[in-house]
């Protein structure tokens, strides 16, 4: 049986609980009063967002039983990357994904680690410097801008932290920027739609309500990949 860290195992709120009050809208979000204890009262086009998994559990990133439970090496070999791409790998946490993509893209490729948390990105740069690997640069971001440079990227690669951005529209807004014409940005989350996923509900995303969400972004959906054990991968490529 397959195990995960509690912080990922969870219940949704009971149906029976009081509907949520307090209720303010801005241009682009609701923050509701009453809320599930996971996420952050902020609502995005009908979701709530979620809290981040902070650098205290970068240990979870690691985890030995990771490739088993999620197929990694597959997920990088479906990403249909070439040599020489420019890849971001965006909230890149402690690299484990960018260390796979650097050696996929190989020495005149490159990948921009990106991370809002500065703590990630030193335990990046010590896994990457054991690893070997110099065509990896992090970035540091903010939570509403990457930082890549415009038309610069041509694939950014989104493991399960997009749930958590607290500025989605602000933030994918600045990501299509980054992209080249007809680059990609690829969402992998695990799935909503199946309930035998062992993570809690607001760090899942079903593939209608990722759909919704990039639908106000210069973004058109190419295909949508299913044969990871507990994750989608969604692709969506910038409009010409």
């Amino acid at each position: 049986m397959l195990l995960v860290t509690p912080w990922l195992c969870g219940a949704v709120l009971s149906a029976a609980e009081p509907a949520t009050r307090a209720v303010q809208t801005t241009n682009r979000y609701e923050f509701h009063g009453e809320h599930d204890p996971d996420g952050l009262g902020k609502f995005y086009l009908g979701r709530e967002i979620a809290q981040v998994m902070g650098h205290e559990a970068a240990g979870w990133l690691e985890r030995s039983e990771r490739d088993q439970e999620e197929h990694s090496e597959q997920l990088v070999d479906e990403l249909g990357l070439r040599a020489g791409d420019v890849v971001a790998d965006i909230g890149a946490g402690t690299g484990y994904y960018s260390r796979r993509l650097a050696r996929k893209v190989g020495p005149r490729g490159k990948v921009l680690a990106q991370d809002i948390q500065p703590e990630m990105l030193e335990l990046l740069r010590s896994n990457l410097s054991a690893a070997g690997l110099t065509n990896v640069v992090p970035v540091l971001g903010t939570t509403t801008n990457p930082r890549l440079a415009a038309g610069s990227v041509d694939l950014a690669l989104l493991v399960d932290v997009y749930h958590e951005f607290d500025f989605p529209y602000e933030m994918m807004g600045a990501i299509c920027r980054s992209l080249k014409p007809g680059g990609r940005v690829v969402f992998v989350e695990f799935r909503a739609e199946d309930p035998r996923v062992p993570i809690k509900p607001l760090h899942k995303m079903s593939e209608a309500q990722v759909k919704k969400e990039m639908a106000v972004q210069p973004l058109d959906w190419v295909e949508t990949k299913r044969n990871l054990p507990w994750q989608h991968i969604i692709v969506f490529r910038k409009r010409p």
